[in-house]
C-alpha cells in the first residue's frame, strides 16, 4: 500500500497576482521560504519541506470570488516552532497591515495560533502544538 510522506506543494489561485504576490512574498520571506520559481502569472516558495504555489485566476474563476464555506480549501496551517513563534507571525501581520480574525492564543488545550486572511479573504493560520 502506498503510504504519504507528507504534503508537497499548495497551490492556490488569487484574483489580483501582482496584490498577492506582494502579500505572500512579504510572509513567506519572515517564515523563512525562498522563491522557487516566478513566471508572469504564478510564483512558487519552499522552505525545503513545503512548496507554496499561487496562480493567477482565470477570467471565470475571478468572477467568483472566495468564499470560505463554499466546496473547497478552508484554512491552511503553518507549524512554528513555538509559541513565540505564532506571537512574531502575529506582530509582523499587524504591521504588514493583515487582516487578523483570530489574534494569537490558546485554542485548545496545547493549541496556540493565529489565524488571518490573505487578500482574496482566503483564512490562514499559524500554530504550535504545546508550551
Amino acid at each position: 500500500m502506498s503510504r504519504v510522506q507528507a504534503v508537497d506543494h499548495l497551490v492556490v489561485s488569487v484574483s489580483d497576482f501582482a496584490v498577492s504576490k506582494n502579500f505572500y512574498s512579504g510572509l513567506f520571506a519572515f517564515l523563512g521560504f525562498e522563491i522557487m520559481n516566478e513566471m508572469p502569472a504564478a510564483m512558487g516558495w519552499s522552505n525545503g519541506n513545503t512548496r507554496f504555489w499561487i496562480y493567477q485566476a482565470d477570467p471565470q474563476g475571478k468572477a467568483h470570488p472566495y468564499r470560505k464555506g463554499d466546496v473547497g480549501f478552508h484554512h491552511y496551517a503553518w507549524s512554528l516552532n513555538s509559541r513565540k513563534d505564532v506571537d512574531e507571525l502575529q506582530t509582523w501581520l499587524e504591521q504588514s497591515g493583515a487582516e487578523i480574525v483570530d489574534p494569537a492564543g490558546e485554542y485548545y488545550d496545547d493549541y496556540y495560533a493565529v489565524f488571518f486572511l490573505d487578500p482574496d479573504g482566503m483564512k490562514l493560520e499559524g500554530m504550535h502544538y504545546g508550551e
